[in-house]
């Protein structure tokens, strides 16, 4: 490898110094040229990039050539390094495209995450927010109104209004809707009750969830009413796909040859019901919302517009005059580890409340609670009167413990079997005048020593007031810590023909507990929100 020395003529910037390399060179050769090098100093400056491969001396040139030559390999120079600038620079852009989509992806996952790297939450836990329901669309759906900077009440409001669309065995907008709202910051539980069943027919009862649904939001909402209606009526307008719990609803209807009713919505062109994944769309539930969306705010011009289509559907001549539901203060019960509240009569709450207060109240069981649990339970059962089960549930919670439980029933599965043609709807069987008895009873215990909130509910018959009663008798008396209280409850009453405890018997956890029951329950605890569904697969949640 040769080395040119180029000087400056000013001298004042010093030597620059080059390499080049030279093939098949020997080294007297380059001997030779160093001796013509030194003997040409005095002479122009001259720079050779590219010498011949006979490496012959260039033949002397003019001070304007020499010029010229100098120039040609500045500027030769010039372009060579910044081509090696523009190809180092192309490789740096393309590898960092490639680090590209993992850096975004990793900006995605802290963005959901509050806290530092490393920090990861069980199944069902969650920093800020999260709702439960019996659909996982739903809970997205809910979860989404969280995000968008909705409360509780928003969140459950959309939810309640996906379920009215995709489990139509269980609820709609012809069922009857029960809620139990805490609200953190003032301490405040407030009940959301129906009003008196009405008949639009013999076995069609009045609907009302869209009044029931629309008194909770105006007074307690946040987000603008239409908003929580949007997405629900584009999955209307787009279609969702059947799930399991509504196929085997289904499934059990076509069997007893009681499906003519739910067609063409539920049903193949056959007439044999559809199956799980079968596509729905229902445009006339679309447009009830869209309807819904648009009224103005006064309850009776709200209430016409809805019941307009539904009169026409069933060609009556009279307009419908609904009663509305209520928004009332909830049943409370003080125990040493807060307050107790439910919903008033006439739903199963207060029948609750006659269970647990003894031994929540004494803050302790004997070593056996049976008889006297048993001896409770058959008391306040005693004398009542046949009621609704319930059909449907959902849970809204946040970090601070503002919580939103909501109940819904038709009655019957599939209500009165009856879908409205141009709504889309299924109206329910509640008898006319009878005060929508309901073995509802979502409770829950805050403001107390701990602060936390917990929440929960059952559905079912009877069974669902005896189920939050075993859990809550599991972990506030026995000790039992909340999951395996739900999960795996320490008591265990049965059921009679008749719908009334007949049995009650306590298991430990060495023995194995029987099979719980269905149920719900949300809960605040170390500043993150808790969701746990029994079973499971039932009741899938989403938060963040």
């Amino acid at each position: 490898m040769e080395q040119i020395w180029v000087d400056s003529q000013a001298g004042s910037l010093g030597s620059v110094k080059y390499q080049k390399l030279l093939f098949q060179e020997s080294e007297s050769e380059e001997e030779e040229e160093d001796e013509e090098e030194e003997e040409e100093e005095e002479e122009e400056m001259k720079v050779v990039l590219f010498p011949d491969s006979g490496h012959q001396r260039a033949p002397q040139a003019n001070p304007a050539q020499s010029r010229l030559k100098i120039w040609t390999g500045i500027l030769s120079a010039l372009l060579l390094l910044g081509l090696s600038f523009y190809l180092a620079a192309r490789q740096l852009k393309l590898t960092g495209a490639s680090d590209q989509p993992q850096e975004v992806a990793a900006d995605q996952v802290q963005s959901l995450d509050h806290h530092t790297s490393g920090h990861h939450h069980s199944p069902g836990v969650y920093p800020h927010g999260a709702v439960i329901s019996e659909s996982d669309t739903c809970s997205i759906l809910g979860r989404d109104l969280l995000l968008d900077g909705g409360n509780v009440v928003d969140a459950g409001v959309g939810t309640a209004l996906c379920l009215a669309l995709v489990h139509p065995h269980e609820t709609g907008l012809g069922a009857v809707f029960w809620a139990l709202f805490h609200n953190s910051s003032s301490n405040q539980t407030t009940a959301l009750m129906p009003a008196p069943a009405q008949a639009l027919a013999p076995g069609l009862g009045m609907p009302g969830a869209l009044p029931a649904l629309r008194l909770l939001h105006r007074n307690l909402g946040r987000l603008p009413w239409p908003r929580l209606l949007a997405a629900t009526i584009a999955l209307a307008q787009d279609g969702f796909s059947v799930d399991k719990a509504l196929a085997e609803a289904l499934a059990e209807r076509g069997a007893a040859g009681q499906a003519t009713g739910l067609c063409p919505l539920l049903c193949h062109p056959n007439g044999t019901v559809l199956g799980q994944g079968s596509h729905v769309t229902n445009l006339g539930l679309a447009a009830v919302l869209q309807r819904a969306a648009q009224t103005p705010e006064s309850d009776g011009q709200f209430l016409r517009a809805l019941l307009r289509p539904v009169a026409e559907d069933l060609y009556l001549e009279e307009p419908l005059h609904a009663r509305l539901p209520t928004l009332e203060p909830a049943v409370q019960l003080a125990l040493p580890q807060g307050l107790l509240f439910t919903t008033p009569n006439p739903t199963a709450g207060e029948l609750l409340l006659k269970i647990l207060r003894n031994p929540l109240q004494a803050g302790w069981l004997p070593s056996d609670p049976c008889p006297e649990l048993l001896a409770a339970a058959q008391g306040a059962y005693a004398g009542a009167a046949p009621a609704a089960p319930v059909g449907s549930l959902l849970a809204a919670m946040d970090r601070e413990g503002s919580v939103l439980l909501m109940a819904s029933s038709l009655n019957s599965t599939f209500g009165s079997g009856r879908l409205l043609p141009s709504t889309g709807i299924l109206l329910s069987d509640f008898v006319e005048d009878s005060q929508t008895l309901s073995w509802a009873c979502p409770a829950l215990l805050c403001c107390g020593p701990e602060g936390d909130v917990l929440a929960l509910a059952a559905p079912g018959g009877s069974s669902a007031p005896l189920a939050v009663a075993r859990t809550l008798l599991s972990h506030l008396v026995l000790q039992q810590p909340l999951p395996d209280a739900v999960t795996q409850p320490q008591l265990h009453i049965q059921l009679g023909s008749n719908g009334a405890p007949l049995t009650c018997r306590k298991t430990s956890p060495e023995t194995g507990a029987p099979r719980p029951e269905a149920l719900l329950l949300v809960t605040t605890q170390a500043e993150h929100v808790r969701a746990t569904g029994v079973p499971a697969s039932s009741y899938p949640s989403r938060g963040h």
